[in-house]
């Protein structure tokens, strides 16, 4: 029933959304190598948002894939196959989803699918792969699988077994041990998938450390003027600000503590859009103090094997594509979630969904991200979040941001590069 139910739930956007399929989108990149190789292209399917409130980090995770793409034709491909990513954009819009999957499996025919790019966007492709019982690598979505429980999902995304609980539970561990410890917190979301999940971990981790939440509120998604939210928590006067938010209400947010001078003792925690180097240009100065969520950053203690080279052939081609100049948040997920779907390929000789989950289930994989193991529910079985402080911002220039002394990484502890400035106030006096 579980499962007919979220059929029902997408299932009006199945006939109707072909028609805001991006005709853009189509990917047919395939290098001179594959020219060695025999036999029709393996396509690989999926929706990506390039367009929309995500459309940023879309085209970043995009490029990383078309690297991948490259690469693994350069070496002869899979199965003496060329692979060929066949791509749509879903517009940063759900409803469109559905609709993609059923074309990728029903008229292009793809041999197999990933999931794309976000939580509210990964959601609704669920119910196609259930129903055609197919392997779903799904990139940066947080919980996805809790409603679902399919057993052949998999998550490229380091929250480990509590996905909702560990967006936010690094913040909370470093907040209680300042000085003075703090008390109380609020805890805002953007009513959407994410929002609603996040905040959930939030409110329990408020709880597992003794602290009492004094502002507890959602706002619409598309909200981008958050002065009135800024200030209705504001007059709750609490310690901490877990914001839960997607990228265009983050900027807007952190725009709306600046306007208002509001300044907690810390403040961030679940805020998407925050890692774009773009946004981050954008914001500049006013993110100093902030600290937030992050996957992966070249700190020292980062540096698995294949990553610089990754890095260094996506940032070579990022100002050409017009994509996030640096990429340190989505293209070593993106890339990575290929990496998985390659190995289990090559292992098992086979393209059979049945056979590749049962694979992926079962084993540890190499990536550019270090060892990749999954667990309960698809998800990583050891959480690996960060959360990184921006210090020491002195200008909107985006070059700055190659410096990562600016993005200091402050918990867990075993890929600490850098120690909190507290109160976020204290911060505040390295703004120009």
């Amino acid at each position: 029933m579980l499962l007919e139910g979220k059929i029902r739930r997408f299932s009006g956007a199945v006939f109707g959304a072909h028609i805001a399929i991006s005709a853009l989108a189509v990917g047919a990149f395939i290098p001179t190598s594959a020219a060695a190789q025999t036999g029709e292209p393996l396509k690989i399917g999926y929706s990506m948002a390039l367009s929309g409130g995500l459309g940023p980090n879309g085209r970043s995770a995009l490029l990383a894939q078309k690297i991948w793409e490259e690469d693994t034709n350069a070496k002869g491909g899979l199965l003496g196959r060329p692979v060929k990513l066949i791509y749509y954009d879903d517009q940063t819009n759900p409803a469109t989803v559905p609709g993609i999957y059923t074309k990728l499996l029903d008229i292009d025919k793809v041999d197999l699918i990933i999931g794309g790019y976000g939580t509210n966007l990964l959601a609704p492709a669920m119910p196609v792969a259930m129903q055609r019982k197919k392997v779903l690598i799904g990139l940066l979505g947080n919980a996805v699988n809790s409603a679902f429980n399919y057993p052949n999902y998999f998550s490229m995304i380091p929250t480990g077994p509590d996905p909702n609980l560990s967006v936010t539970k690094d913040f909370f561990d470093v907040a209680v041990r300042q000085n003075p410890k703090p008390k109380t917190v609020a805890i805002v979301a953007a009513d959407a998938e994410f929002g609603l999940q996040a905040s959930q971990g939030a409110r329990e981790n408020a709880k597992a450390t003794g602290l009492t939440v004094v502002y507890d509120r959602r706002y619409p998604s598309a909200t981008t003027d958050l002065v009135p939210v800024v200030r209705a928590m504001a007059e709750t006067n609490p310690d901490l600000v877990i914001v839960c938010s997607y990228p265009p209400d983050s900027v807007g947010m952190v725009r709306a503590v600046n306007e208002t001078g509001f300044k907690p003792k810390m403040i961030g925690g679940a805020m998407v859009g925050l890692q774009s180097t773009a946004i981050k240009a954008r914001l500049g100065p006013l993110l100093n103090g902030w600290t937030n969520y992050d996957y992966w950053l070249p700190v020292p203690k980062m540096q698995f094997v294949g990553v610089d080279d990754l890095m260094k052939k996506y940032q070579a081609r990022a100002a050409v594509e017009g994509v996030d100049a640096l990429g340190y948040y989505m293209v070593p997920w993106a890339y990575s979630q290929l990496q998985v779907l390659q190995q289990a390929v090559v292992a098992t000789t086979s393209l059979d969904d049945s056979t590749l989950g049962d694979y992926i289930r079962a084993n540890t994989f190499t990536t550019v991200l270090g060892d990749v193991r999954f667990g309960s529910n698809g998800e990583w079985a050891r959480s690996r979040m960060l959360q990184v402080q921006f210090q020491n911002i002195k200008s909107n220039d985006l070059a700055q941001f190659k410096d990562i002394s600016i993005q200091v990484v402050v918990a867990p502890t075993e890929y600490e590069s850098g120690k909190l400035i507290y109160p976020y106030e204290k911060a505040l006096a390295s703004n120009p």
